[in-house]
């Protein structure tokens, strides 16, 4: 199960790359040359919804990554709190999650 969870984080992460709209770029000239009669309004459609996900997925991505940066450097000049939570957006969103709930049941 952790396998399949680090799979699809990093599918989500290779989403938000440049090389995600070269892939949807050379399935649809692929999909142009060899079967352009089943390219219609639907197929348009299809390709336009999916590169607008890419959009919204490299836009949500770059607003995390700053936001990170922001709070580890804001971690940085304090000089306080735990040295792991720089490297927190390397684990698991479950194991966030989880690591945040202890942390609000320690604060009761």
């Amino acid at each position: 199960m952790e396998k399949l969870q680090s799979l699809i984080t990093a599918a989500g992460v290779w989403l938000a790359r440049p090389a995600a709209f070269l892939a949807v770029f050379c399935y649809a000239v692929l999909w142009l040359i060899f079967d352009r009669e089943s390219f219609n309004f639907h197929g348009a459609v299809a390709l336009i919804t999916l590169c607008m996900t890419l959009f919204i997925q490299r836009s949500e991505h770059r607003d995390t990554q700053a936001i990170h940066a922001k709070l580890d450097e804001m971690l940085r000049a304090l000089g306080k709190g735990e040295d792991g939570l720089t490297k927190i957006d390397d684990e698991e969103p479950e194991h966030i999650e989880s690591r945040r709930e202890h942390a609000n049941l320690g604060d009761r």
